[in-house]
């Protein structure tokens, strides 16, 4: 078993760290992660500059770029046989609900499961608690799962685990996207040189967070899995856009 590991809090955080030791012990494991954190960079290529790759001291590989690049260029170019899984995280977050469209952890998985490999995005639903290993052997077990039993589909997951102790767990369940209110405002202040500056807000609420979503399960303390897809066409008002354009059907 050979996996490719990448994250978008950077190649030196500890939930990648972690992940990538527990995995060790039943996997051939690589590294190419974000030279620095690009939380938030969501599917962006980075098609302007070149990009570079090195190799850090813990024998973890850095890019100067995106998720998506580290996962794009190592697939693409850097290692000669394919992985068989893809796994992005430890996040130090969550990733539930809208979050998914904006996380670079996601988007790091996702672009394993575009170019044709299974992959799952893993998050730790922090509380600053840091139980990063609660994580890692809920993917562990994960892993063993799809060794004993590959998918006959593609397949892209997104887990999200409470920041708890294993052994309070209450186990995992498979969960739909819930939604959040709209963000909160940007926050205005002025630079040192007296410039006026803003910040992106923190995410709003969760809105839509009953039984069966994301946000749900974790709160109450199981895993969540969420399967995802990539086809964002609304087939439902193809029909309404056709009349719309008097175009015939």
């Amino acid at each position: 078993m050979r996996i490719l590991l990448s994250n978008d809090d950077g190649y030196f955080a500890p939930g990648l760290a972690c992940l990538a030791k527990t995995l060790s012990s039943i996997a051939d494991i690589i590294v190419v992660a974000p030279e620095r954190d690009r939380s938030g960079a969501s599917n962006s290529l980075t098609l302007d500059r070149p990009l570079s790759l090195h190799k850090s001291h813990n024998g973890f590989y850095y890019v100067n770029g995106t998720p998506t690049d580290c996962v794009h260029l190592a697939v693409t170019g850097m290692l000669d046989n394919l992985p068989d899984m893809i796994i992005s995280g430890i996040n130090d977050g969550a990733n539930m609900g809208d979050d998914t469209i904006y996380s670079g952890t996601v988007a790091a998985a996702t672009e394993g499961f575009l170019l044709g490999i299974p992959s799952i995005a893993v998050s730790l639903v922090s509380a600053s608690d840091g139980n990063f290993s609660t994580a890692a052997h809920v993917i562990l077990n994960l892993v063993k799962r799809f060794i004993e039993k590959k998918f006959h589909v593609p397949i892209l997951l997104n887990v999200n685990v409470p920041d708890i102790p294993q052994e309070q767990l209450q186990g995992m369940e498979v969960t739909r996207l819930g939604r959040r209110h709209k963000a909160e405002s940007v926050i205005k202040s002025l630079s040192p040189r007296g410039q006026t500056v803003y910040w992106i807000g923190a995410a709003g609420a969760a809105q839509d967070a009953g039984e069966g979503t994301d946000f749900f399960s974790v709160q109450n303390n199981r895993v969540s899995v969420t399967p995802l897809q990539i086809d964002l066409t609304r087939y439902d008002q193809t029909g309404y856009l056709k009349d719309w354009l008097e175009l015939s059907c």
